[in-house]
């Protein structure tokens, strides 16, 4: 690695090089149906198999359509400078509740719970609001949801929507707490 790099890479050191590596072909089948479930979430690995254990344990899905950015439903509200990126992510996201016929759209934000690690702030809101306590980071999310949810009704179509924010706790759990009357 030149000496110029500005970061290490860690847990990768075993894997095999790209012109090293061996053909490797899965046990699982595709599946030929389309999920019924759309996924917005944030991109941030240090969530995924909380995400997961939550989707599949208190939500009884296994297989669904994901959609990951920086942000997660985030990445769809109009925040100051983002504009055109929050307008390119909806699109792509009605592109996916129309072209896949989704019938359940499930929305997770994420972040400290209120006496939670500061870390665990997501590094979107982070990087759009740098000055801004976990507190008032919760309080953006929850008007983005709002916005979010005004958008998604005047696309008009027939999609439940389920909101919720990952909090994570001091013991490093993560708690799911609604964020949308259904739940």
């Amino acid at each position: 690695m030149p000496e110029s790099f500005p970061w290490e890479i860690v847990g990768v050191q075993d894997m095999p090089a790209a012109a090293d590596a061996e053909v490797f072909v899965g046990e699982r089948r595709w599946n030929v149906q389309r999920p019924q479930v759309l996924v917005v979430c944030c991109s941030d690995g240090r969530l995924q198999e909380c995400m997961d254990e939550f989707l599949q344990e208190r939500m009884g899905v296994h297989h669904y359509d994901r959609f990951y950015a920086p942000g997660g439903p985030g990445a769809l509200a109009i925040s100051g400078y983002e504009f055109l990126r929050a307008e390119q992510y909806r699109d792509d996201c009605a592109f996916l509740l129309r072209a896949h016929g989704v019938q359940d759209l499930i929305l997770i934000f994420h972040g400290p719970a209120p006496d939670g690690p500061e870390e665990a702030v997501c590094a979107h809101y982070r990087r759009i609001l740098p000055h801004a306590t976990p507190e008032q980071i919760r309080a953006q999310q929850a008007q983005d949801m709002e916005e979010v949810l005004t958008y998604l009704k005047i696309l008009r179509l027939p999609v439940r929507v389920h909101g919720f924010r990952a909090e994570v706790l001091p013991s490093r759990q993560v708690r799911f707490a609604p964020l949308t009357e259904d739940q």
